[in-house]
């Protein structure tokens, strides 16, 4: 069995070779990994958006394989949030025919300049995080993530793009 992962992201990549040594029929996997595009912003603004790219990654990276990985994380509407968005990831995992779709758990920045600097200035998270000064690390995304930073490594962004693999993975054991 084949599969390809959309992302070169190192953190992306763990999760999925991490992941995968769970489910039966897919331990002896090899994994592969591809820089392709997402077709959204570098900061998805919406829960729709953020599933495209989930979606175009998959899509885009599907080739001589069983099943591609696309993982996109980004914002959505939450109405009665302090800052009105969570953050959220998405696993879109594609057979050729079929997109099997999965969601973390979602959360939302305690500093709504943070999430501010995103929706008005355009900024991805690892710029709006550095520029507000939670970290100055510019490749935090490749790493713990801001969710790790804010859950002092309670939980990391593999960890938190797992939950959303596990949760595709449930069409395709089932």
């Amino acid at each position: 069995m084949k599969l390809i992962i959309g992302s070169k992201n190192p953190a992306k990549v763990r999760a999925v070779k991490e992941i995968i040594q769970e489910y039966p029929g897919l331990t002896d996997a090899s994994v592969l990994s591809s820089d392709v595009l997402s077709g959204v912003a570098d900061q998805p603004l919406s829960l729709e958006d953020t599933i495209s790219g989930a979606k175009n990654r998959a899509r885009n990276a599907f080739s001589d394989c069983d099943y591609s990985f696309g993982l996109e994380s980004g914002l959505m509407a939450v109405a009665g949030s302090k800052t009105g968005y969570f953050d959220v990831c998405v696993c879109a995992i594609y057979d050729g025919q079929n997109y099997h779709l999965g969601l973390s758990s979602a959360w939302e920045f305690p500093n709504p300049a943070i999430t501010k600097s995103m929706i008005e200035d355009g900024l991805d998270m690892s710029q709006a995080i550095n520029r507000h000064g939670l970290t100055n690390n510019p490749k935090i995304g490749e790493e713990q993530g801001a969710i790790g930073l804010l859950t002092k490594g309670r939980l990391t962004r593999q960890e938190y793009t797992k939950q959303a693999i596990r949760m595709a993975l449930i069409h395709i054991e089932n």
